[in-house]
């Protein structure tokens, strides 16, 4: 048996933090520079993560964040609030994806998850405008669990509750350092900078049939 575990943010879907701070702070962040570091100093800080984990409400993270960036309270909700409608597919690893599926349900020993760093109320969303998201046999969002990746609990509550052998699973996330912490409890973790890239990341761990590029366009919801 074969696990393969998507992350979802900048993998299945598009986050693009420094762009989105740039269309609502060009004010703030007028250069490519000042919209990393304010994106930087948004997300990157336990304001959000909390959210992340399940621990504070959107509410609590933006006047946390507005108070401590001196950002504006309605455009920081605006900007926010519709995240969960904002994160489009990104066609390629939908595609990918779809093809593993079509294998599994073909016969073959494999079974597709996800582990994703996501706030309760914009997973719920999610699952209702994705079709995809019934492709998979299970998986994690952290604002169900109150963990986030990189810590271990996370990855072992995965390994856990659907019976991963380490060595049969392969991890990928866009986070270089919830990579490191899968490749720490013995999973195989790609680094997926470049979706585009990550079907012949992919094949070197898994081989790629023909089934990938004969499979029907995928499912949107």
């Amino acid at each position: 048996m074969k696990n393969v575990v998507f992350d979802l943010g900048a993998v299945l879907l598009s986050w693009e933090p420094v762009s989105l701070v740039h269309a609502e702070f060009v004010h703030l962040a007028p250069t490519a520079e000042a919209a990393h570091a304010l994106a930087r100093e948004m997300f990157h800080h336990e304001d959000w993560l909390g959210f992340d984990r399940g621990t504070h409400s959107l509410d609590d993270a933006i006047g946390r964040m507005a108070l401590r960036l001196s950002l504006p309270l309605d455009r920081l909700n605006q900007a926010l609030a519709p995240m969960g409608e904002r994160l489009e597919p990104i066609a390629v690893t939908v595609d990918l994806l779809d093809g593993l599926r079509a294998r599994r349900d073909a016969g073959e020993k494999l079974r597709l998850y996800y582990l994703s760093n996501m706030p309760a109320p914009y997973a719920r969303v999610l699952e209702e405008r994705h079709a995809f998201f019934r492709w998979f046999d299970g998986g994690i969002f952290s604002g169900d669990v109150r963990i986030i990746k990189p810590q271990r609990e996370i990855y072992e509550l995965l390994a856990a509750r659907y019976r991963l052998a380490a060595a049969d699973t392969v991890f990928i996330d866009d986070s270089l350092p919830n990579v490191l912490a899968a490749r720490e409890l013995g999973w195989q973790a790609i680094h997926c900078e470049r979706p585009s890239a990550l079907p012949a990341q992919l094949g070197a761990y898994l081989p790629i049939s023909s089934t990938l590029s004969t499979s029907k366009p995928s499912e949107r919801a």
